[in-house]
Protein backbone atom coordinates (compact mmCIF):
# COMPACT_ATOMS: atom_id res chain seq x y z
CA UNK A 1 0.00 0.00 0.00
CA UNK A 2 2.77 2.56 0.62
CA UNK A 3 4.47 1.96 -2.54
CA UNK A 4 1.38 2.71 -4.44
CA UNK A 5 0.63 5.30 -2.39
CA UNK A 6 3.94 7.13 -3.08
CA UNK A 7 3.67 6.05 -6.90
CA UNK A 8 0.55 7.82 -6.94
CA UNK A 9 1.88 11.45 -5.26
CA UNK A 10 4.78 11.10 -7.77
CA UNK A 11 2.53 10.98 -10.50
CA UNK A 12 0.55 13.98 -8.98
CA UNK A 13 3.54 15.67 -8.34
CA UNK A 14 4.75 15.06 -12.07
CA UNK A 15 1.18 16.26 -13.89
CA UNK A 16 1.59 19.60 -11.55
CA UNK A 17 5.17 20.34 -12.18
CA UNK A 18 4.00 19.61 -16.44
CA UNK A 19 1.30 21.86 -16.40
CA UNK A 20 2.66 24.36 -14.09
CA UNK A 21 5.70 24.63 -16.71
CA UNK A 22 3.15 24.47 -19.88
CA UNK A 23 1.33 27.39 -17.75
CA UNK A 24 4.60 29.34 -17.16
CA UNK A 25 5.56 29.28 -21.14
CA UNK A 26 2.39 30.37 -21.83
CA UNK A 27 2.76 33.29 -19.89
CA UNK A 28 6.30 34.20 -20.62
CA UNK A 29 5.12 34.14 -24.26
CA UNK A 30 2.23 36.27 -23.90
CA UNK A 31 4.46 38.72 -21.84
CA UNK A 32 7.48 39.04 -24.34
CA UNK A 33 4.95 38.90 -27.35
CA UNK A 34 5.40 42.17 -29.99
CA UNK A 35 5.02 42.73 -33.53
CA UNK A 36 8.41 41.80 -34.32
CA UNK A 37 7.79 37.69 -32.52
CA UNK A 38 4.00 37.59 -33.27
CA UNK A 39 3.23 35.07 -36.08
CA UNK A 40 1.43 36.29 -39.37
CA UNK A 41 -2.12 35.77 -39.37
CA UNK A 42 -4.44 35.43 -42.43
CA UNK A 43 -6.98 37.96 -42.79
CA UNK A 44 -9.37 34.51 -43.72
CA UNK A 45 -8.19 32.95 -40.07
CA UNK A 46 -9.00 36.12 -38.52
CA UNK A 47 -12.82 35.89 -40.10
CA UNK A 48 -13.00 32.64 -38.62
CA UNK A 49 -12.82 33.45 -35.02
CA UNK A 50 -14.48 36.90 -35.49
CA UNK A 51 -17.69 36.21 -37.88
CA UNK A 52 -20.44 35.57 -35.36
CA UNK A 53 -22.86 35.48 -38.28
CA UNK A 54 -22.93 32.79 -41.23
CA UNK A 55 -25.12 35.00 -43.35
CA UNK A 56 -23.27 38.26 -44.74
CA UNK A 57 -24.57 41.26 -46.24
CA UNK A 58 -22.17 42.12 -49.67
CA UNK A 59 -20.34 45.41 -49.31
CA UNK A 60 -21.67 46.68 -52.19
CA UNK A 61 -25.97 46.12 -50.48
CA UNK A 62 -24.38 48.23 -47.70
CA UNK A 63 -22.96 51.44 -49.79
CA UNK A 64 -25.97 51.28 -52.16
CA UNK A 65 -28.15 51.30 -49.03
CA UNK A 66 -26.04 53.68 -47.78
CA UNK A 67 -26.31 56.55 -50.47
CA UNK A 68 -30.05 55.81 -50.90
CA UNK A 69 -31.24 56.13 -46.84
CA UNK A 70 -29.06 59.43 -46.41
CA UNK A 71 -30.72 60.98 -49.89
CA UNK A 72 -34.06 59.37 -48.63
CA UNK A 73 -33.64 61.12 -45.34
CA UNK A 74 -32.09 64.58 -47.11
CA UNK A 75 -35.45 64.91 -48.67
CA UNK A 76 -37.18 63.94 -45.70
CA UNK A 77 -35.85 66.43 -43.12
CA UNK A 78 -34.93 69.23 -45.51
CA UNK A 79 -37.48 69.26 -48.95
CA UNK A 80 -39.75 68.35 -46.87
CA UNK A 81 -39.02 70.58 -43.78
CA UNK A 82 -38.54 73.52 -45.58
CA UNK A 83 -41.12 73.21 -47.94
CA UNK A 84 -43.54 75.45 -46.02
CA UNK A 85 -40.94 78.30 -45.26
CA UNK A 86 -38.98 78.65 -48.61
CA UNK A 87 -40.10 79.16 -52.58
CA UNK A 88 -39.38 76.74 -54.68
CA UNK A 89 -36.46 78.41 -56.24
CA UNK A 90 -34.20 78.85 -52.89
CA UNK A 91 -35.74 75.49 -52.14
CA UNK A 92 -33.94 73.93 -54.66
CA UNK A 93 -30.97 76.03 -54.37
CA UNK A 94 -30.63 75.54 -50.73
CA UNK A 95 -31.70 71.35 -51.26
CA UNK A 96 -28.72 70.57 -53.58
CA UNK A 97 -26.24 72.26 -51.66
CA UNK A 98 -27.34 70.45 -48.33
CA UNK A 99 -27.05 67.10 -50.40
CA UNK A 100 -24.09 68.01 -51.52
CA UNK A 101 -22.59 68.89 -47.83
CA UNK A 102 -24.64 65.69 -46.69
CA UNK A 103 -23.02 63.63 -49.29
CA UNK A 104 -19.11 65.10 -48.54
CA UNK A 105 -19.21 65.17 -45.12
CA UNK A 106 -21.62 62.46 -43.83
CA UNK A 107 -22.12 60.12 -46.18
CA UNK A 108 -18.97 59.44 -48.04
CA UNK A 109 -16.96 59.27 -44.26
CA UNK A 110 -20.05 57.00 -43.23
CA UNK A 111 -19.01 55.00 -46.41
CA UNK A 112 -15.01 54.63 -45.52
CA UNK A 113 -16.41 51.80 -42.37
CA UNK A 114 -16.68 49.67 -45.66
CA UNK A 115 -13.65 49.91 -47.43
CA UNK A 116 -11.87 46.95 -45.75
CA UNK A 117 -14.70 44.97 -47.37
CA UNK A 118 -14.74 46.11 -51.02
CA UNK A 119 -11.81 45.98 -53.28
CA UNK A 120 -11.84 49.48 -54.07
CA UNK A 121 -14.69 52.11 -52.78
CA UNK A 122 -13.49 54.96 -54.29
CA UNK A 123 -15.16 53.14 -57.51
CA UNK A 124 -18.13 54.24 -56.04
CA UNK A 125 -17.97 57.50 -54.85
CA UNK A 126 -17.19 60.73 -57.00
CA UNK A 127 -15.46 62.50 -55.41
CA UNK A 128 -13.61 60.43 -52.62
CA UNK A 129 -10.61 62.56 -51.52
CA UNK A 130 -11.19 64.54 -48.51
CA UNK A 131 -10.67 68.50 -47.79
CA UNK A 132 -12.50 71.64 -49.28
CA UNK A 133 -11.78 70.59 -53.50
CA UNK A 134 -13.84 67.52 -52.70
CA UNK A 135 -16.43 69.51 -50.55
CA UNK A 136 -16.63 71.73 -53.51
CA UNK A 137 -16.85 69.55 -56.19
CA UNK A 138 -19.36 67.35 -54.46
CA UNK A 139 -21.76 70.25 -53.76
CA UNK A 140 -20.79 71.46 -57.74
CA UNK A 141 -21.91 67.73 -58.50
CA UNK A 142 -25.12 67.97 -55.81
CA UNK A 143 -26.57 70.50 -58.00
CA UNK A 144 -26.17 68.82 -61.63
CA UNK A 145 -27.38 65.03 -60.25
CA UNK A 146 -30.49 67.01 -58.36
CA UNK A 147 -30.87 68.67 -61.96
CA UNK A 148 -31.71 65.25 -63.75
CA UNK A 149 -33.57 63.87 -60.66
CA UNK A 150 -36.12 66.90 -61.51
CA UNK A 151 -36.42 66.23 -65.18
CA UNK A 152 -36.80 62.35 -64.40
CA UNK A 153 -39.44 63.68 -62.46
CA UNK A 154 -41.02 66.23 -65.04
CA UNK A 155 -40.55 63.41 -67.95
CA UNK A 156 -42.78 60.89 -65.50
CA UNK A 157 -45.60 63.81 -64.95
CA UNK A 158 -45.44 64.99 -68.60
CA UNK A 159 -46.00 61.10 -69.80
CA UNK A 160 -49.00 60.92 -66.60
CA UNK A 161 -50.32 63.80 -68.15
CA UNK A 162 -50.93 62.60 -71.91
CA UNK A 163 -51.92 59.42 -70.86
CA UNK A 164 -54.78 60.61 -68.88
CA UNK A 165 -55.13 63.76 -70.62
CA UNK A 166 -55.73 65.13 -66.63
CA UNK A 167 -53.25 68.29 -67.48
CA UNK A 168 -54.00 70.23 -63.96
CA UNK A 169 -52.90 67.18 -61.76
CA UNK A 170 -49.19 66.14 -60.19
CA UNK A 171 -49.11 62.51 -61.05
CA UNK A 172 -45.99 62.16 -59.41
CA UNK A 173 -44.87 64.56 -56.68
CA UNK A 174 -41.51 64.42 -54.52
CA UNK A 175 -41.01 61.83 -51.77
CA UNK A 176 -38.36 60.44 -50.01
CA UNK A 177 -38.42 57.01 -50.90
CA UNK A 178 -38.27 57.64 -55.09
CA UNK A 179 -36.07 60.58 -54.80
CA UNK A 180 -33.49 57.99 -52.92
CA UNK A 181 -33.86 55.75 -55.97
CA UNK A 182 -34.08 58.13 -58.25
CA UNK A 183 -31.17 60.31 -57.31
CA UNK A 184 -28.89 56.78 -56.49
CA UNK A 185 -29.21 55.29 -59.63
CA UNK A 186 -28.38 58.43 -61.28
CA UNK A 187 -25.47 58.98 -59.44
CA UNK A 188 -24.52 55.49 -60.12
CA UNK A 189 -24.94 56.30 -63.63
CA UNK A 190 -22.37 58.79 -63.46
CA UNK A 191 -20.22 56.84 -61.87
CA UNK A 192 -20.35 54.72 -64.28
CA UNK A 193 -19.53 56.66 -66.72
CA UNK A 194 -16.17 58.02 -64.76
CA UNK A 195 -14.98 54.60 -64.74
CA UNK A 196 -15.79 53.48 -67.62
CA UNK A 197 -13.62 56.10 -69.41
CA UNK A 198 -11.10 56.28 -67.27
CA UNK A 199 -10.72 52.43 -67.90
CA UNK A 200 -10.86 53.23 -71.79
CA UNK A 201 -8.07 55.80 -71.16
CA UNK A 202 -6.02 53.54 -68.96
CA UNK A 203 -6.44 50.58 -71.87
CA UNK A 204 -4.86 53.32 -74.82
CA UNK A 205 -2.17 54.40 -72.92
CA UNK A 206 -1.06 51.41 -71.76
CA UNK A 207 -1.29 49.77 -74.93
CA UNK A 208 0.88 52.90 -76.64
CA UNK A 209 3.45 52.04 -74.16
CA UNK A 210 3.65 48.28 -75.61
CA UNK A 211 3.51 49.76 -78.76
CA UNK A 212 6.53 52.19 -78.59
CA UNK A 213 8.81 49.60 -76.92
Amino acid sequence: MPEKNKKINEEKEKDTSEYYKLNKDAVDRLVNANAANAPEVSDEEIRKYTGKKKFRIPAIVKILFTKFWFKGAACFFIFWGLGTYLNSVDLIFVFAFALGLITDLLENNFLRFFERDIHNLNDHIMFPRKGLPSLFFNVAYAFVVFTVVRQIYNIINIAAMSITKKTDELFLGVEPILFGLFYLLTDELFILIRNTSKKIVKDALDKQKKESK
